[in-house]
């Protein structure tokens, strides 16, 4: 490779190590090019999947302050630059080395520490973001209809105590009621006397004209 080729291979590598969340070495001897088409399609369009010399590789690293394993960089390696969820990418990678045996996968990168292969598919076994999102999104939907629900038995237990008070409070003045009617009665009692007296004493004023 010409210098000029080699410093811009060294120098896409070192932004790719910049901004990979995740990276993981491969070997890939055996594997055919439609092979290796398939593995950078299963991984998606975020990450990327790149053949490349094990001397740029650890000259890159070295310049991105990336700290790669000497151990890892052995044979015809390719390098998974991962972008986004970590672990869909191991997924992808492990579900791909069950069909084709030939992958190997070495190690990697995971949040700046160096993972085993042995890490890698504890990684791949573990729930997605997407997945984890998912579930929460659901507990919280959840937890807001308990929330709803909780909310409208304390309104309507307010409203049943509110019509258990409104009663008790007319029944007092329906008691007096009678009280009222009793007092009452005396008074028409006396009226009536009253009324039925002023007729004989009307009747009794002639006769007593006439004696005199």
């Amino acid at each position: 490779m010409a210098r000029p080729d080699k410093a811009a291979a060294v120098a896409e590598l070192v932004e790719d190590f910049k901004g990979a969340d995740a990276t993981v070495v491969t070997e890939y001897r055996g594997l055919t090019v439609q092979a290796i088409k398939e593995l950078r399609r299963s991984l998606g369009a975020e990450t990327k999947y790149k053949v490349a010399k094990n001397t740029l590789v650890k000259i890159a690293a070295k310049e991105a302050g990336v700290i790669v394993d000497d151990s890892l960089l052995t044979g015809p390696s390719a390098i998974a630059f991962v972008k986004g969820d970590p672990i869909t990418a191991a997924k992808s990678l492990k579900n791909f080395q069950k069909e084709n045996p030939l992958l190997v996968i070495k190690g990697g990168i995971f949040e700046g520490k160096n993972v085993t292969t042995a890490e890698i598919m504890k990684l791949a076994d573990l729930e997605s973001r997407e997945v984890l999102l998912a579930k929460l999104a659901g507990a919280m939907k959840a937890s807001m209809a308990k929330a709803a629900r909780a909310f409208d038995a304390l309104r309507i237990k307010r409203e049943a105590e509110a019509g258990a008070v409104a009663p008790a409070q007319a029944a007092p003045a329906a008691e007096a009621a009678p009280e009222v009617v009793a007092e009452a009665a005396p008074a028409a009692q006396a009226t009536a006397q009253e009324t039925s007296a002023e007729p004989a004493q009307a009747e009794a004023t002639p006769e007593s004209q006439e004696n005199a």
